[in-house]
C-alpha cells in the first residue's frame, strides 16, 4: 500500500518548490540528516504521502519528522496539522514534531528525539 501513496505526480511541482526554498531551520536539520549521517538512516525531504507533504521522511523507519514555525500558531492550521497527523498515523507512519528554534537552540536534542523514535 505505502508504494501507491508516495510522491503522488500531482504534488510533484509543490514538492520542488518547497526543496528549492527550504525554511532556514529546515536547511539546518537536513545537513544533519542528509548523507544517511543519522544512524544511517536515509532521509528525503519534501516527500509526499498521500495527499500530503512531509518536511522529512525516513522510509527504513516509516518516520515522519515535522518543523513548526509560527505558520502552526493558528487554529485553522492546527485543525489541518491533526487531521494530517491522524492520516498518516492510521497508514502506519510514525510523526515526531519539532518547532523550528529548537533546531537552532538544541540540534543535538532533536536527533536524540528523532533517533528514540528508531526501531530497535
Amino acid at each position: 500500500m505505502v508504494n501507491k501513496i508516495n510522491n503522488r505526480k500531482y504534488l510533484q511541482e509543490f514538492r520542488k518548490n518547497l526543496r528549492n526554498n527550504p525554511t532556514k531551520s529546515e536547511s539546518v536539520l537536513w545537513k544533519a540528516l542528509q548523507k544517511k549521517q543519522l544512524e544511517g538512516r536515509k532521509y528525503r525531504r519534501q516527500h509526499s504521502l498521500g495527499n500530503y507533504i512531509v518536511d522529512f521522511y525516513c522510509p527504513e523507519e516509516k518516520l515522519v519528522v515535522e518543523l513548526d514555525g509560527q505558520i502552526h500558531d493558528n487554529l485553522v492550521n492546527q485543525e489541518y496539522d491533526a487531521k494530517r497527523t491522524k492520516w498518516l498515523e492510521d497508514v502506519g507512519f510514525k510523526i515526531v514534531r519539532f518547532e523550528n528554534y529548537l533546531v537552532f537552540e538544541q540540534l543535538e536534542m532533536v536527533l536524540e528525539a528523532i533517533k528514540a523514535k528508531f526501531k530497535i
